[in-house]
């Protein structure tokens, strides 16, 4: 029988770390250094000096790496997020979350990430209208590729907006050799398993050049505590990074730079050797995380597609069926311009192929036969 198709391999990850980990796990049972041990501050000096970032700021999870900065700048009720409607619940959530009100915006049909003319488009006629005041945007970095961060900034500072950069699934992820941060005033990202650099749970971390800044997270992460624990100068929460989470992700660290280059390589062979499919376009002078490799699959033949490659033994995941925008959660939220047709289109035609930095090129071609072989069964060119 044909082994199983993992669509993320993260037992071999593990087997290449195991020994480095459960040393980490029993010093901390030994010393008892449970929360904010000493895992914790060696894990925020490693991402800091990662990234060239002045201030890390772990916390519990990508979630509230979102929101904390949020709360940091005081935005709220009457306040304007601009967000993507085509990313993960997150995103928007924690505008609302903030009291603030989620103002969704369309993104590119071959990069997936914002439409930075569409974004200033809705930003100008949310200024116009004057009931909401724009305040900040969350540019996503889908699928691993960084957004295009150049013409996000000019909009964020001809409105005067805080610009923070959702890298859940693109941390890492450089354009022109330049990290999110190089323009965010904060780099967010979430260490949940499945990531680029994950964890063995939930985990988040905020970066930022701005110590002030930083300072008031670190308050925010404990309950908002002051120089006295019980002395609390503002609402916080409890968010920190357990010691555990970091002692896994100080040995994953180790491993990311290279497994950014194998994702790399591994992305270039199933372009090199997938036909009758449009992916993600990659800009020229980007490096992705690769956290997915997302295709469409056109003309309503995406279901039929994933079941014929399930009948061949290869998992494939739709990321994302619904827009945010569409969604009951987020349906009173306003959305920028005439709709968003291409956010909308995107939803119905991706799925995406597996993609761990540990694919073989055995699998992989196994992967890509199934491909071929699916695009022909449901009536799709596969060349």
């Amino acid at each position: 029988m044909t082994q199983a198709i993992p669509f993320i391999d993260l037992a071999t990850q593990r087997d290449l770390i195991r020994e480095g980990i459960e040393a980490r796990l029993g010093r901390i049972m030994d010393q008892g250094s449970f929360i904010q041990g000493p895992e914790v501050a060696e894990f925020e000096a490693g991402l800091s000096a990662f990234s060239g970032m002045a201030e890390t700021v772990s916390c519990s999870s990508g979630t509230d790496a979102l929101l904390m900065p949020l709360m940091a700048w005081n935005i709220g009720p009457g306040d304007a997020v601009f967000v993507p409607s085509f990313t993960f619940a997150a995103t928007a959530e924690v505008v609302g979350l903030a009291g603030a009100t989620a103002v969704f915006v369309e993104v590119l049909p071959d990069t997936f990430n914002i439409d930075p003319e569409h974004l200033r488009r809705t930003v100008a006629a949310i200024a116009r209208a004057g009931e909401l005041r724009p305040r900040a945007i969350i540019a996503v970095d889908l699928f691993g590729q960084i957004a295009d961060y150049a013409p996000i900034r000019a909009v964020a500072d001809e409105f005067g907006l805080k610009l923070i950069s959702d890298a859940a699934q693109g941390f890492g992820s450089t354009r022109g050799g330049h990290l999110a941060g190089h323009w965010a005033d904060v780099v967010a990202t979430s260490f949940y398993p499945a990531k680029p650099l994950g964890c063995y749970g939930d985990g988040g971390a905020i970066q930022t050049d701005d110590a002030e800044l930083a300072a008031i997270l670190r308050s925010i992460r404990v309950h908002g505590g002051g120089s006295d624990k019980y002395d609390n100068v503002r609402l916080g929460l409890t968010a920190r990074l357990d010691s555990f989470q970091a002692a896994v992700l100080n040995e994953k660290l180790a491993l990311f730079p290279g497994e950014i280059e194998a994702r790399m390589r591994i992305a270039a062979r199933y372009g090199e050797h997938l036909a009758g499919v449009a992916p993600q376009t990659i800009a020229g002078d980007v490096v992705s995380t690769w956290a997915q490799y997302t295709i469409r699959v056109p003309g309503g033949r995406r279901d039929a597609f994933m079941a014929e490659m399930k009948d061949r033994g290869v998992p494939t995941v739709i990321y994302y069926g619904k827009a945010l925008h569409q969604q009951t959660a987020y349906r009173h939220f306003p959305v920028g311009g005439n709709g968003l047709p291409v956010t909308e289109a995107l939803c119905g035609e991706v799925v995406s192929l597996p993609m761990h930095a540990y694919l073989d090129e055995t699998v992989q071609d196994r992967i890509v036969e199934a491909v071929a072989d699916s695009l022909r069964a449901v009536g799709l060119p596969a060349a």
